[in-house]
């Protein structure tokens, strides 16, 4: 091997050794920095939606298409509606973390006991929600003598689905009839769910259906286009709404769904909670920034209810906000996310005060590493003057037995074989040199003393 290359090899070693314990440590805080933070989401989440044909779940598809560009794969758990999803997100044993909730869905909560926090987190204001009651026009003609119903009273005596048992709407449609002075008994209430609830309308089995929805529904879209189905126009919405406060007027304008065929041919009132996103509080803070993400690339654009960038928003959330949602509407995304990927800007985002203090902590103790590795070299050839002194102090001692010059001399030929077997960088050859021209001293004196003793006859 070449004497420069091993040279290198050996200030190599000689410095991996002394800086080992730092680099070591270092390595230790920052897997325990890694392991705390935990900025690396997992690859699959479980997103409850709603029932089938519902805008819940037309939703939860497009979630699941946003989310797969960063390798994230969302698992959409059908539901009854917002009482089930609220159920399953608090329900410890439940794998969902994420779903849609409709406001108001939880009614009246008991005071948590002990200052004890809400699990659930909002991640934001989402969309409009519109009741939407949607009638026989032959039912109110048998009624009243013309389609139109005027008011929610009308309903008496109706057969009225207000929704499967889990579902948002259910509560507030009691409500709704409350406030009209109708009592559930003066009706026929069914439970079903969306889908079938919308057979037996068209079937004439039932007389009218309520439920909650995004015009995006395949199930709205189509009653609205429907012969023979009226929509039911909140002419009081503004009076509903003072009394209902989670809920907001919304007007559907003439001509939206059909602007050829003229449809709605009027404008038509309806009232309408706020459908939000909500998280476990447990829910990876990652995953909640990319749903916040997600949620601006698929509700952000005008609709039949709101203007651009009206959605999703932080107002009328009926839980906290949490902290990635609350730094998203304030500042938008990250600037590494806007420049580098999302993995990497994830974790430099999370991990960057982490690493800011434990370089704090390493710089000091680094400090003390070039002292460790000057004092490594140095003893590998201070060592030996140890032996030399012996030597020497022997030398200096002839009258003692056992150690005449031959011997001693031997030793010191026995030292210098070692020393010259001594690497050390050339930072520190001087050293080395000095000990040699102290060996070459020593043996001087040695071979002096020996011919100033006389020969054994």
């Amino acid at each position: 091997m070449p004497q420069a290359l091993r040279q290198t090899l050996l200030s190599v070693r000689d410095l991996l050794i002394t800086a080992g314990p730092l680099a070591l440590l270092a390595i230790v805080l920052l897997v325990g920095a890694y392991w705390l933070v935990n900025p690396t989401p997992p690859k699959r989440v479980v997103l409850a939606t709603g029932p089938a044909q519902g805008a819940y779940g037309e939703f939860g598809k497009r979630y699941k298409e946003q989310l797969a560009k960063y390798g994230i794969e969302v698992v959409l758990r059908e539901t009854a509606g917002s009482a089930e999803n609220l159920a399953l997100l608090r329900d410890m044993d439940s794998p969902v973390e994420f779903a849609f909730v409709q406001g108001g869905a939880d009614g009246p909560q008991p005071a948590a006991e002990d200052g004890e926090a809400s699990p659930l987190l909002s991640l934001g204001s989402l969309f409009y929600e519109p009741v939407w009651i949607f009638y026989r026009e032959a039912r109110a003609r048998q009624a009243g003598g013309k389609p139109p119903l005027a008011s929610l009273a009308g309903l008496q005596g109706w057969k009225l689905n207000i929704g499967a048992p889990g579902s948002g709407v259910t509560q507030l449609m009691l409500s709704l009839l409350e406030l009209n002075g109708v009592a559930p008994e003066s009706l026929t209430l069914s439970r079903l769910s969306a889908t079938p609830a919308v057979v037996d309308l068209l079937a004439g089995r039932l007389d009218a259906v309520a439920f909650t929805s995004a015009p995006e529904s395949p199930l709205v879209q189509m009653l609205l286009q429907t012969p023979g189905i009226a929509l039911f126009d909140f002419r009081q919405a503004e009076a509903y709404t003072r009394r209902l406060p989670l809920l907001t007027p919304v007007l559907l304008p003439r001509g939206v769904i059909d602007l050829a065929r003229d449809q709605p041919p009027r404008d038509i009132h309806l009232v309408a909670p706020t459908a939000m996103l909500v998280a476990h509080e447990t829910a990876h803070p990652a995953l909640q920034q990319l749903f916040v993400q997600a949620a601006r690339a698929i509700h952000g654009e005008a609709g039949w209810f709101q203007r651009r960038g009206d959605f999703p928003n932080p107002r009328s959330t009926e839980y906290p906000l949490g902290k990635e949602a609350e730094r998203f509407y304030q500042s938008g995304p990250s600037l590494l996310q806007r420049y580098l990927p999302f993995w990497l800007a994830n974790l430099i985002d999370r991990m960057w005060v982490l690493l800011a203090s434990l370089i704090v902590v390493l710089i000091p103790l680094s400090r003390v590493v070039p002292p460790l590795y000057e004092l490594r070299v140095r003893s590998r050839v201070f060592r030996w003057y140890g032996k030399l002194r012996q030597i020497e102090d022997a030398l200096e001692q002839p009258e003692s037995p056992g150690q005449p010059p031959d011997e001693l001399l031997g030793e010191l030929e026995a030292l210098e074989r070692r020393v010259a077997q001594i690497s050390v960088p050339l930072s520190h050859a001087d050293e080395l040199y000095a000990l040699r021209s102290h060996i070459h001293m020593v043996r001087k004196k040695l071979l002096a003393l020996g011919a100033q003793r006389p020969v054994p006859a």
